[in-house]
């Protein structure tokens, strides 16, 4: 028999069609489709292992979170929303300046990546007076390492960028016979410099 809940009739029917509507093979009582609970049959049990994992866990951040002192607390709630909103711009930078080739937008993403992420990073996976769990160090470390190499990988890429970049501007100089054009008009630029010749 399934367990009875304090919820309203009204409210349980809602969440029931609510998440017959997101989840196809709902099969609950109110569903008109009841599973039969058999103990000790494979299968048979209606509690997750997964669930209740990250439920146990969610329990120990929030008592770990309360051991903190309050400037503490007020510290990782901010490099946390910190981390979180500038993953979003970071990644669309990096993306756009990647698969566009632009300069700024690469670049954009490497002192995000540089200056603000791998500090707040840091700080929460060497700091003494913070809390940590074992599931929060390794996934800290996962995400460093992948961090650390996206830093490496953009700077080399930004570097092959603007090399050729400046190699396609020289070249556009010396076919338009030595001469550039200024932003200013009627202004000339001089002759290409000798030393372009290697890039």
């Amino acid at each position: 028999m399934a367990a009875q809940t304090p919820l309203p009739l009204n409210l349980r029917w809602g969440l029931t069609v609510f998440s017959s509507s997101l989840f196809i093979n709902n099969k609950t009582r109110d569903s008109g489709a009841a599973r039969i609970y058999r103990p000790g049959t494979p299968g048979g049990g209606l509690s997750r292992a997964g669930l209740e994992v990250l439920a146990g866990l969610e329990v120990l951040s929030a008592l770990q979170y309360s051991l903190l002192p309050r400037y503490y607390q007020l510290l990782l709630l901010a490099a946390f929303l910190i981390l979180t909103l500038t993953e979003g711009a970071r990644l669309y930078l990096g993306y756009i300046g990647n698969l566009q080739e632009k300069v700024p937008e690469l670049a954009g993403f490497l002192l995000l990546s540089f200056l603000i992420q791998l500090p707040l990073l840091l700080f929460l996976l060497t700091d003494d007076h913070i809390v940590r769990l074992p599931l929060e160090m390794a996934v800290h470390s996962l995400f460093l390492a992948f961090l650390v190499s996206e830093v490496v990988a953009a700077f080399l890429a930004l570097r092959v960028m603007t090399t050729q970049l400046a190699a396609q501007f020289y070249l556009q100089q010396f076919t338009s016979g030595g001469r550039g054009r200024s932003l200013i008009k009627g202004d000339d630029v001089g002759p290409v410099p000798p030393w372009s010749q290697f890039l």
